[in-house]
C-alpha cells in the first residue's frame, strides 16, 4: 500500500517563506514521479509543480509559481519538499501531493496513482 502524508501548511503573513513535505511510503520512492497541487473554495484542483523519478529528478512548475516556488525531493528520506517563496494570499488553498510510476513530469490529475490527504496553506494580507 502506498500512502502519501503531506506535513507544514499553516497560516503565514504575505511575503513569507515556506516549506511542505510529503513523506511517501509503502513503495520504490525513486520509481515515482510526485506532483503538487492546490484547491482553494469555489476553485479548481490546479497543478502546482511536479519533479520527476529517478536519480534526476526534472522539475518542472506552473505559471503562477514560476520564479517562487521550488520542488526538490530527497530520496534517502523518501520526501518530497515545496519550497514556497514571497507568499500572496492567492497561494492559499489545500496543498496536496500524488504520485505516479509513470516516467516524466504530469501537470494533470489524471496520471497520479495515489494521493495525500492535504495540507492547509493560509496567507494573510
Amino acid at each position: 500500500q502506498v500512502q502519501l502524508v503531506e506535513s507544514g501548511g499553516e497560516l503565514v503573513q504575505t511575503g513569507d517563506s515556506l516549506r511542505v513535505s510529503c513523506v511517501v511510503s509503502g513503495g520504490t520512492f525513486s520509481d515515482y514521479s510526485v506532483g503538487w497541487f492546490r484547491q482553494a473554495p469555489g476553485k479548481e484542483r490546479e497543478f502546482v509543480a511536479a519533479i520527476s523519478g529517478g536519480t534526476i529528478g526534472n522539475p518542472y512548475y506552473a505559471d503562477p509559481v514560476k520564479g517562487r516556488f521550488g520542488i526538490s525531493r530527497d530520496n534517502a528520506k523518501n520526501t518530497v519538499y515545496l519550497q514556497m517563496n514571497s507568499l500572496k494570499p492567492e497561494d492559499s488553498a489545500d496543498y496536496y501531493c500524488a504520485a505516479t510510476t509513470r516516467r516524466g513530469v504530469w501537470t494533470t490529475a489524471i496520471p497520479y496513482d495515489y494521493w495525500g490527504q492535504g495540507t492547509q496553506v493560509t496567507v494573510s494580507s
